[in-house]
Formats: C-alpha cells, structure tokens, sequence
C-alpha cells in the first residue's frame, strides 16, 4: 500500500523525533555518507564532459526522485513510520519556520563562521561530522537567507511559472534550456546575481552553507527541499496528462548532445532503471 509524504509544519513532536532518530542512524551505519559520495559523483555540469543525470539534464527530476526513495527506503528499514516530509518554502519562508526547529533541522548558522549550533544535526552533538565533501569543512553550515547579499525564498507565482508550462523540456536539454518545465523549475537563468537563481537553485542558496554545491545532501533540509520538488512534478504531470518526460529518444551522433543526456527508455544511472519507470510512482507513495 502506498504511504504518504507530509508537509513538514503538520509533523507532530513524535514524528519529527522519529524522523530525526532514523536519519541520526543511517549516518552512524554508514550509509548517509554514500548518498553524498554518490550525489557529488553524478553532479556533472555543462562544461564537463560526459553524460549529465543529476543536475542541468532532463532527467534532473526522474535521478533524484530515485535518489529521494533510496534514502526513504534507508530510513524505512530503521522505522517502517517514517516517511519524508516535504518543506513548501512559498510557505514556509523564514529562518524561524517549520524546518528549522531545534527538534527537527535545527536553525541557522552562528554569524563567525556559519556553523550549525543548535539541534541534532549540530556538531557539537558528535552525531553529524561531514565524512564527504568538497572541501575540508567537519561542521554542517547554514547561511539562511544570506546576512550580507539578502536573497528571497522562491514564490508561489514563481512556481506557477514553471507548472504553467506544458512542455517538459526543449533542447538544448541543459542549464541554458530557456524553455520547459524542467529548466523552469531546476533554476538556472541568464545572468549575474539573485535574478540568475530561480526556485529549485535558489533554495539552495538561501539556504546557504553546505547546501551550496555538490555536497549540499550533507545539510538533511536537502531531502525536504528535493521532496517538494518532487511534489511539484507530480502536479505538473496532473495538469499536463498528454506531456511526457522528454527528449523521447537520444539526441543523434553529431549533436552536441549526444550521450550527454538520458532518454526516456535508457537507463538512468547509476540505478537500473529509465525515466519512464519513474513517471509513475503512485503505487509507491502519495503526497498529503
């Protein structure tokens, strides 16, 4: 039978403790560090070579709703009631909200050096030392809202931009895309500063901190933050019925897209399995 993903704020005080307990023990197992090893690995941006899955390709929003359930099945075998809540931050908007409870995320960074003081995920708690990252850094940081270049958090307007769009995404199938919904809704603009951040990329940089890049999955607001991303598809693909997950077939030899990008039947790696298989996974879960 299905379960069902919440919004954060309506989690009762026993639920945020379980949720928590079961993050605390796959980071003792081990296997927390994996999923930053893996995320860092399939970060793979425009200007490099090889194929992108992860970030800046149509499959932005298939990887990492495989990536969401890998985790969930991690915190399921630690206690079957724990699912992931989602953060809705046209919602909840400030550093005081839902996530950032001391019993649940814990709250902001300390002004000197934006490291993580308060709730279980702080280092003085000894259960949530950085392992993996891309730079030295032990101690989770945050920069909620960005102290010295003020950044707000995404809009429902800005969100309704991108579900208006009926097209899943259009070639050149990367960061530059100005149309679809997937480039709408990933975030990467034209640009310098704030107005080049839309939704999904400036969650992350409000944020701040550890969620900055590819080991942003370091900070545990990450799987909210991606889950009501995940939300957001589901809605589009309720509005949108007729539209599928493009491009359809693999960009041909010669393009500039050739085995760059994961067409709907291939497999999406490094999981066995292809967008298609994703499209659909009410079977699975549902959103409250």
């Amino acid at each position: 039978m299905a379960y069902t993903r919440r919004d954060v704020s309506t989690l009762t005080a026993s639920e945020r403790r379980r949720f928590v307990d079961a993050m605390l023990a796959v980071k003792r197992r081990g296997e927390y560090d994996e999923f930053v090893r893996i995320h860092i690995d399939y970060y793979v941006s425009d200007g490099e070579g090889g194929l992108r899955t992860a970030h800046m390709a149509p499959s932005f929003l298939p990887w990492h709703r495989r990536f969401l359930l890998d985790l969930e099945e991690a915190l399921r075998r630690v206690d079957s009631s724990v699912t992931l809540p989602y953060w809705d931050w046209t919602q909840d908007r400030t550093a005081t909200s839902a996530p950032w409870r001391e019993d649940l995320l814990g709250g902001n960074g300390r002004r000197s050096d934006r490291q993580v003081t308060t709730g279980p995920f702080a280092y003085a708690t000894g259960n949530w030392t950085l392992k993996e990252g891309v730079t030295d850094g032990v101690f989770l940081t945050r920069d909620l809202g960005r102290a010295r270049d003020p950044i707000e958090l995404p809009t429902g307007d800005d969100v309704e931009v991108a579900l208006r769009d009926p097209v899943y995404d259009v070639s050149p199938w990367n960061s530059t895309s100005k149309e679809g919904f997937r480039n709408r809704l990933e975030g990467w603009g034209s640009g310098r500063g704030s107005a080049a951040w839309r939704n999904h990329n400036r969650v992350h940089r409000w944020v701040g901190g550890a969620m900055l890049g590819g080991a942003s999955v370091n900070d545990p607001v990450f799987w909210l933050h991606h889950a009501f991303i995940d939300l957001l598809w589901t809605r589009w693909q309720r509005r949108h019925q007729d539209h599928r997950y493009l491009p359809a077939e693999p960009p041909a030899p010669g393009t500039s897209q050739h085995r760059r990008v994961v067409a709907r039947h291939e497999k999406l790696p490094p999981w066995d399995v292809t967008p298609d298989q994703l499209e659909d996974v009410g079977h699975l879960y549902r959103y409250a």
